[in-house]
């Protein structure tokens, strides 16, 4: 009888060895080769994931996408309050323990290869959108408001859509920082910075309409 092979799960098994070898020896040392190679397998093997090294960092960057979509949806779907629910969605964006530090580097590096592959610019925009996204649905948690609904949606208040702005300017700031230089950041550490900011934007109330 032919192997029956658990797709769902082999990607997972892949995901992890790719985003391994990425975080190890940066976007150049990653390749097909090398990842067959740790996964046991032909490259031809992989062929129905990726068959080169633009697929392989698509690859990497989609499995980062849907594993903090996942894992910020669990938030969004809890019943918490809303300052926590806001703490919680952005610490899913920084390196605080293995798997979210890889993943950290992993997003980075495809950041920065975008600029010169075009391959990658889908990647690029839709990560700056979604990252605003999370950054709206912070604000709105902090403000106890109704959630955006959508991807793109603004806030009517431009008091607020700037607070998402500089929201997302002092994660991706945050989140640089927090993974280059990894030995002067603690988890606690992170955790607090990323409290305190949010206390400042509870401490703003959306403008008033005049």
């Amino acid at each position: 009888m032919p192997k029956i092979v658990d797709h769902e799960q082999r990607r997972e098994e892949l995901t992890r060895i790719v985003w391994g070898i990425i975080s190890r020896d940066g976007i150049e040392g990653a390749t097909v080769r090398k990842v067959a190679e740790a996964a046991g397998v032909s490259v031809g093997g992989l062929r129905h994931y990726f068959d080169n090294q633009r697929g392989l960092l698509s690859f990497a960057a989609q499995a980062v996408a849907r594993s903090v979509t996942k894992r910020i949806t669990g938030h969004l779907d809890a019943d918490l309050p809303g300052m926590r629910r806001a703490q919680l969605i952005l610490e899913e964006l920084l390196p605080l323990d293995d798997d979210r530090r890889v993943e950290a580097d992993v997003w980075l590096a495809c950041l920065v290869r975008s600029q010169v592959d075009e391959s990658l610019a889908e990647m690029r925009d839709a990560s700056w959108s979604g990252e605003r996204h999370i950054c709206r649905l912070a604000i709105a948690s902090c403000h106890g408001l109704p959630l955006p609904d959508r991807m793109g949606q603004e806030f009517a208040d431009t008091g607020l859509e700037g607070q998402a702005m500089r929201l997302h300017l002092f994660v991706d700031g945050l989140t640089l920082q927090t993974a280059t230089f990894p030995r002067n950041f603690t988890p606690r550490a992170i955790r607090r910075i990323v409290h305190d900011e949010l206390r400042l934007i509870e401490a703003q109330p959306p403008s008033q309409p005049g």
